[in-house]
């Protein structure tokens, strides 16, 4: 059986564009996932220590995965564009964080779903909306598209 996911993808080091676009093609490749739409890229304002602006997206899959599979697949991918994690919110090749599974909420020590920061974030609801924007997120009860009311979303520039 097939799960609904959403995910955010991002970038700041190296050929960001080239990286994003590789990862898509290798979650494309990768079994138990399948890539149902990818948002635009957005060059954002990064969140953080002082580090270069990130290109951000959202992809939508359907996963047969667990989401502890699913985590430990995407943190593989991440390690395969060179991914280091040296300081929080640091500069990095990609980022692929779950914001959405299903309706499934979770919260263990290593990973949360719905994301805990994703509703204040506009380089994340800014492609997920576009992509999702009536997805009900499950902790509020709110649709994606609402949260980018009253968000400062000047920092989100589609490429």
């Amino acid at each position: 059986m097939y799960n609904k996911c959403a995910i955010a993808l991002g970038s700041n080091l190296g050929d960001s564009l080239l990286i994003l676009e590789n990862a898509v093609k290798m979650l494309r490749n990768t079994p138990g996932i399948m890539v149902e739409s990818v948002s635009s890229w957005y060059q954002t304002a990064p969140v953080g220590p002082p580090q270069p602006d990130y290109l951000n997206g959202c992809a939508l899959l359907e996963v047969q995965l667990s989401p502890t599979d699913l985590l430990a697949t995407l943190l593989t991918i991440e390690k395969q564009f060179g991914r280091v994690r040296r300081e929080r919110f640091g500069p990095r090749t990609l980022d692929l964080d779950i914001l959405l599974l299903a309706n499934l909420i979770l919260d263990t020590p290593n990973l949360q779903i719905p994301h805990p920061r994703m509703r204040e974030r506009a380089f994340v609801l800014v492609p997920l909306a576009e992509i999702a924007p009536l997805w009900v997120e499950p902790v509020s009860g709110k649709a994606i598209a609402s949260f980018l009311e009253g968000l400062d979303c000047s920092g989100v520039h589609r490429l």
